[in-house]
């Protein structure tokens, strides 16, 4: 038997609440907050997409910096990947033996922190340093999300809030570190046949 943290004592409350409005909110509200939450995060690729597509028409060093969005967010995937493991904490649908809008994932599929909150602020945070106007509209995108994999039953708050904390400070880690490296690594790639990747022909 998997022993594993039940994280119902630190706001199990507030997400039976939120599960119970759920309940009770009109279907049309309920079917649109669950879509999002399960197919949301194709709009951050396409946004991430459109912040490459443009930034071939700044410059190279603006192509690579766009470029670099989804290796921020896979490491931010990462890293909320391996804490999952080591906290192991239980879904709040297991917990609680509440009947969330989202089906109950199986024991074993942990729920501290939550992948999609980290996921959708490591963009928005990543997109900032290519577009504010872009980036702007991730951070809308990312709140949505969050609040949404509550609303469907998923996570408790606080798995969206250390997800969302997971996200941001991974985002700005690595961006940060790549900046300081982004002249020599777009050099390099600029001479190589890769480089209509990051310029507009």
């Amino acid at each position: 038997m998997i022993l594993a943290f039940n994280g119902s004592s630190i706001d199990g409350p507030a997400y039976t609440d939120v599960v119970d409005l759920a309940r009770h909110s009109p279907s049309w509200l309920d079917d649109a907050v669950s879509a999002w939450s399960t197919y949301g995060l194709g709009l951050f690729a396409v946004l991430m997409v459109i912040g490459w597509w443009r930034s071939r028409r700044v410059g190279a060093t603006a192509s690579m910096t766009a470029l670099a969005v989804p290796f921020v967010v896979f490491v931010a995937y990462g890293v909320n990947t391996g804490l999952k493991l080591l906290v192991r904490e239980d879904r709040p649908c297991q917990s609680l033996h509440v009947t969330p809008l989202e089906a109950c994932p199986a024991p074993g599929d942990w729920s501290f922190p939550s992948n999609h909150a980290a996921i959708a602020a490591a963009t928005a945070v990543a997109l900032l340093f290519v577009s504010r106007r872009l980036g702007a509209v991730a951070v809308v995108a990312a709140c949505a999300m969050a609040a949404s994999r509550i609303w469907v039953g998923a996570h408790y708050p606080h798995d969206v809030v250390a997800g969302v904390a997971v996200g941001l400070l991974v985002a700005l880690l690595v961006m940060a570190a790549l900046r300081r490296k982004m002249q020599a690594i777009t050099q390099h790639i600029m001479a190589t046949p890769l480089r209509p990747l990051l310029v507009a022909t």
